[in-house]
């Protein structure tokens, strides 16, 4: 229902029960039926869009969901690899001294 195929098609379609019942058919011009079936239609895709907004919260949700897992993850390394370089640092300074870590570093 949300294409150009049905667009089109819901014209043709309109256009055509139009143009069957000008005067002889059997829905003549007020169209009454032609009117309830629209009204039908509007009903029905109400809760199509309803069923799809639904849908696509769900899934936000669950994209939101993954991220902040992922995010979890990526903060607990970026820790560890932290507490790594921290560790690295300090066997360093305490191997070679205070004084050799800052003649190297200039």
């Amino acid at each position: 229902m949300g294409s150009w195929g049905f667009v089109i098609g819901a014209l043709v379609f309109l256009a055509g029960w139009m143009i069957g019942n000008r005067g002889v058919g059997f829905d003549k011009y007020p169209f009454i039926l032609l009117n309830l079936i629209l009204s039908c239609l509007a009903a029905m895709q109400g809760a199509i869009l309803l069923i799809a907004a639904k849908r696509e919260d769900q899934i936000s949700s669950d994209l939101a969901n993954h991220d902040y897992a992922t995010n979890l993850e990526a903060d607990e390394i970026v820790k560890s690899i932290h507490e790594l370089t921290k560790q690295i640092h300090s066997c360093i300074v305490s191997e070679s001294g205070p004084g050799t870590v800052a003649q190297a570093a200039t």
